[in-house]
């Protein structure tokens, strides 16, 4: 995946696994309304804490690209 050269890349890596979230969602991989990944699975795929893969989502939620469903996770608007 090709990087922006207009801005530079941000080294936090729930910053870096939000982008990533957000490239596919844009892609429309998962569509909207369905779930999306759990922050196990994401800590999983990514190697990173699951406290760093919780901030993600929440950044992604905070934008509007996710909403929670509490006791279900989250889930792609």
């Amino acid at each position: 995946m090709p990087l922006s050269t207009a801005v530079p890349p941000d080294p936090r890596a729930y910053v870096c696994i939000a982008g990533i979230l957000r490239d596919e969602i844009s892609s429309g991989v998962p569509p909207s309304g369905s779930p999306a990944p759990s922050i196990t699975t994401l800590s999983r795929e990514h190697g990173h804490s699951r406290q760093t893969c919780a901030k993600a989502v929440r950044l992604l939620e905070a934008e509007g690209l996710l909403y929670r469903i509490p006791g279900l996770g989250y889930y792609v608007k």
